[in-house]
């Protein structure tokens, strides 16, 4: 591969999972939630796949807060392997968000530091937009690399099928020479009101921002350093601590960074820190069907509707009755749902949390987080099925003085040798062979056998199978929250 061949996808993987609560929350957002088989977070990796396959290059960058490392290892290395090849997966772990800038100033920095001698195009992906079909995907990319390779900073235009008004427009400018369906940018737009977009739809000089870029890895760092220097020198502060850490199912690299340099990165986009400002800004037509998943009405334009307007979200068992209602989208769980004469609705059911709205008030939904926020609830942070490295756990009842758990683990993972000072555990194989250390002895526990952790001893909990180890666990004690846990060894770096 020659030096300015290379093509390094950046796919920045985070969100707050307000929008779309409560099927999202803050630590399961956006990427993580399914749209037909896989999740949005795979669907895009394996596009990334596919244009990292079409230019011959190896390496896919995922940026995310560092909570999520091993559930998009999860989600992304059985994609990577299905595509076959050799694409390494490697992550960028922040301890917290500071806005596309510093994420992509990050990418670039690191894509520097493994290729010195080349200058590889950074291909900017969000990690939760819906997009079809692939190859036209593909091909799109490609004209906005042979953009970038020509100096300039490319960005992905939709052309937009409605007045928005929660959208950002790029007005097109002259065409760019040799590049199919590329303009100079000559203005950005941020979400106009209706009358103007109305205007920019009339005119065919808008598209809307897509949040997807092409950028030469030494144009974006030059630009940043002219247009928003505080954001290039800190970078490279940050990028100086930077420590390799465990990436335990993938074949590449994983950077961790120092939480108190990182904070002092200027919380900024990148439209805002460069786009905007920079004179050698292009935009490429994306002849695609996009959607970002907005809102629960984007989500609900994925799914069809009946002869009254009603579109089912089907995720469980649950059955869906429907008397005399319209327009209504409803999210199943394992729950019956009955609707009774109601219309321009959006009922999402969660295993904890029933949202029930207007359809006209889906831009809203956040201020229901907002207010769970004010009161303290973990509502807006957990589903009752959480996720770790090792598998998963989910709250079946939690009361006073007992909680009950069903904890199932990974084949080949390892919970933490751990302690709790004030509660003690049942454990209840239901499948699978649990391998249990319990003070000083390790012993085998199999399907409908049990064991009894007391308050104090040293534990741990092993599954040695080649299937998932399903077990319940039954807390007894005066305090039973998550931080109650003393590690003394973690394979996932913990302790």
């Amino acid at each position: 591969m020659s030096n300015n061949n290379r093509v390094i996808p950046v796919i920045l993987c985070g969100g707050a999972g307000t929008r779309l609560w409560p099927l999202s929350r803050k630590n399961f957002p956006k990427p993580f939630l399914k749209l037909g088989a896989e999740s949005l977070i795979a669907q895009t990796v394996r596009r990334a796949a596919a244009v990292v396959k079409a230019v011959g290059s190896e390496d896919i960058l995922l940026v995310s807060n560092e909570s999520y490392q091993f559930l998009l290892q999860d989600e992304c290395t059985p994609v990577l392997n299905s595509e076959g090849g050799n694409i390494a997966l490697h992550q960028l772990l922040e301890p917290q968000g500071r806005n596309t800038a510093p994420a992509i100033a990050l990418a670039a920095l690191w894509a520097q530091t493994k290729y010195p001698n080349e200058d590889p195009v950074l291909l900017v992906l969000p990690a939760d937009h819906l997009i079809n079909p692939v190859p036209t995907f593909v091909q799109v990319a490609q004209n906005a690399v042979a953009a970038a390779r020509k100096g300039w900073l490319t960005c992905f235009g939709i052309a937009p099928t409605a007045p928005e008004t929660g959208f950002g427009y790029i007005q097109q400018g002259a065409p760019v020479d040799e590049i199919n369906g590329a303009f100079a940018v000559q203005r950005f737009v941020e979400k106009p009101k209706l009358e103007l977009a109305m205007e920019y739809l009339a005119s065919g000089q808008y598209v809307w921002n897509g949040g997807m870029f092409a950028l030469r890895t030494g144009d974006v760092l030059q630009a940043l350093t002219q247009n928003e220097p505080a954001v290039a020198l800190q970078a490279q502060t940050v990028w100086a601590g930077a420590k390799e850490t465990k990436n335990a199912k993938s074949t590449g690299s994983a950077f961790a960074f120092n939480k108190d340099e990182f904070a002092k990165l200027p919380d900024i986009s990148i439209d805002y820190a460069v786009m905007e400002k920079a004179s050698n800004v292009a935009v490429v037509a994306a002849s695609f069907q996009w959607s970002d998943i907005g809102s629960w009405a984007a989500l609900s334009e994925q799914f069809s509707a009946d002869s009254k307007g009603n579109s089912l979200q089907q995720e469980g068992t649950g059955q869906l009755i429907s008397i005399d209602s319209s327009n209504t989208h409803v999210r199943l769980g394992n729950r019956a749902v009955a609707m009774l004469g109601v219309e321009n609705l959006l009922i999402v059911d969660t295993p904890d949390a029933l949202l029930v709205a207007d359809k006209s008030r889906h831009q809203d939904v956040k201020k229901v987080v907002e207010t769970l926020k004010a009161q303290g609830s973990e509502l807006v942070n957990f589903h009752p099925t959480v996720h770790r490295p090792w598998g998963t756990y989910t709250v079946l009842e939690d009361s006073s003085g007992y909680k009950i758990k069903r904890i199932e683990v990974k084949p080949g993972a390892a919970l933490s040798l751990q302690m709790h000072h004030h509660r003690s555990e049942h454990w209840i194989v239901v499948s699978g062979t649990a391998e249990v250390t319990n003070g000083e002895n390790v012993f085998l526990v199999r399907k409908n056998e049990s064991t009894y952790i007391p308050a104090g001893n040293r534990h741990r909990l092993v599954n040695p199978g080649v299937l998932n180890l399903v077990m319940i666990e039954v807390q007894s004690g005066d305090y039973l929250e998550e931080d109650d846990i003393v590690r003394f060894d973690d394979v996932y770096g913990r302790a």
